[in-house]
């Protein structure tokens, strides 16, 4: 059962921001891993988008709609609605995440 990922406006920035800086700070070919890394991650989840961990933070809130994947420090925030998945979110893990999350998802 194959479900549909997709990236709202916010996860394309937010990749597109992470390749820029991992490209100029480390190199151009730890920026490809990344977007590699990223595109396996979107590609399990149009097989398995319910094995996804609640987030903590908005568990913390009592917000079970989300979830979410690692690969490590990066972290992607999702949804599933019928037989789509809408991607939120794609951040280093290491950032002030509660704060993230709180514009991100609360405030829309």
């Amino acid at each position: 059962m194959s479900y549909k990922v997709l990236l709202t406006h916010d996860a394309v920035n937010d990749l597109e921001k992470l390749d820029a800086w991992i490209a100029r700070h480390d190199s151009p070919e730890k920026a490809e891993h990344l977007l590699d890394k990223v595109g396996e991650a979107l590609e399990r989840l149009s097989e398995l988008p319910e094995r996804g961990a609640y987030p903590r933070e908005l568990s913390a809130l009592g917000m079970h709609g989300f979830r979410e994947v690692f690969f490590k420090p990066y972290r992607i925030i999702y949804r599933v609605e019928g037989k789509t998945v809408y991607v939120y979110l794609i951040a280093d893990g290491r950032r002030d995440m509660q704060a993230l999350l709180s514009r991100r998802l609360l405030d829309t």
